[in-house]
């Protein structure tokens, strides 16, 4: 078991490795696609910024208010000031770019869209501009998605317990007919700004875990030990069922779909695939057996809620891989199920798990 984990412990760490480098160069590529963008609004406001001074300028040739001469030799000032304001704006943008290229997505954040230069004139906004405003408040800033969402997870499968020396084949426990529910509410938290390679995936459930013994048999205390027995009689039905409140904690791997716009970054997980390694811990909250049997025609149920001394504090390893919402779970206690028992017990549990977000 501890050879199986710890092979999927390291596949899941290459996978992140090359997950991480995608979504880097993705966002690279999307922050560098921005910039080369504002290259064209850069010249095309410069442009109508210049269209419009001349249009003010023939304005005041026409009311005479300039001659021939004073026009032209305006026209070719302001064309020079416009010119110059693209050659540097430009020049700014190539050289955030070449910045990002070479430092990578350290340089995320560097934004250039708001840099006007301009004496007397007007912004973009239509604040009157004397001098430089970079980067000012009207700038709108990329608003990345949440980094924490939440969301029930429901899981159910095949119960049973790993014992000492003995090979689940031999397990006194059926197979098919001892099953564990599970039911908690988790969030996922996105480890890295800039990747959504790898989320923590954490929260609380409660485990409930039952046993089925085999051969007509149920649990006894004895000489401050658990045991089977053979009951007098033939059982319809015995079941050891343990709940647990436990805390788990999961490394989550997989890729997201990257989505974005001038004022958002999404990262969807959605019909993804997706793989989770952790553990958990917790408390027992109760144990109870349940046995059903007949005498003199008449159906007689009992439940039994008593420690049959099982731990009191449950601490295991799990791990889950699937597709979406829908994953294959696998999880192992840790912890033996019952105290000072002569042989150890271990429960383990095979599965389905849903996200139902």
């Amino acid at each position: 078991m501890k050879i199986i984990f710890t092979y999927l412990l390291l596949l899941m760490l290459t996978f992140l490795c090359q997950q991480l480098v995608a979504q880097e160069d993705e966002a690279l590529a999307f922050k560098i696609q921005q910039l080369e963008g504002k290259k064209e609004v850069i010249t095309v406001n410069e442009r109508e910024a210049l269209k419009k001074e001349v249009e003010s300028i023939n304005n005041r040739l026409n009311n005479e208010e300039l001659s021939l001469e004073e026009a032209d030799s305006l026209k070719k000032k302001v064309a020079e000031k416009r010119a110059k304001n693209i050659e540097n704006k430009l020049a700014i943008i190539d050289n955030s770019i070449e910045l990002l290229k070479r430092n990578g997505t350290t340089d995320l954040n560097l934004e250039v869209s708001n840099v006007e230069i301009a004496i007397g004139g007007k912004d973009e906004g239509g604040d009157v501009l004397f001098g430089v405003k970079y980067n000012s408040g009207n700038q709108k800033k990329i608003v990345y998605d949440k980094r924490t969402y939440s969301d029930p997870v429901v899981a159910i499968g095949l119960n049973n317990a790993v014992i000492d020396g003995q090979s689940l084949d031999d397990s006194p426990y059926k197979i098919g007919g001892s099953r564990f529910f599970e039911l908690g509410w988790m969030w996922r938290t996105r480890v890295f700004k800039n990747s959504n390679a790898l989320r923590f995936h954490y929260g609380a459930s409660i485990q409930f875990n039952g046993l089925k013994p085999i051969d007509n048999q149920y649990f006894v205390m004895e000489d401050g030990q658990v045991q089977l027995q053979v009951f007098d009689t033939d059982l319809k039905k015995s079941k050891l069922r343990m709940d647990n409140l436990v805390l788990p904690i999961n490394f989550e791997f997989g890729p997201s779909k990257f989505s974005s716009s001038d004022e958002k970054i999404r990262y969807d997980i959605h019909n993804q695939f997706r793989i989770g390694f952790g553990g958990y811990a917790g408390v027992n909250l109760s144990t109870r057996q349940k046995i059903k049997y007949d005498v003199d025609g008449e159906t007689v149920k009992e439940k039994l809620k008593r420690s049959y001394n099982t731990s009191n504090f449950i601490y295991g390893l799990s791990a889950y891989i699937g597709f979406d919402s829908v994953q294959l779970y696998a999880k192992y206690d840790l912890n033996p199920i019952f105290k000072d028992a002569a042989v150890d017990q271990r429960n383990v549990s095979l599965g389905l798990r849903f996200d139902l977000d």
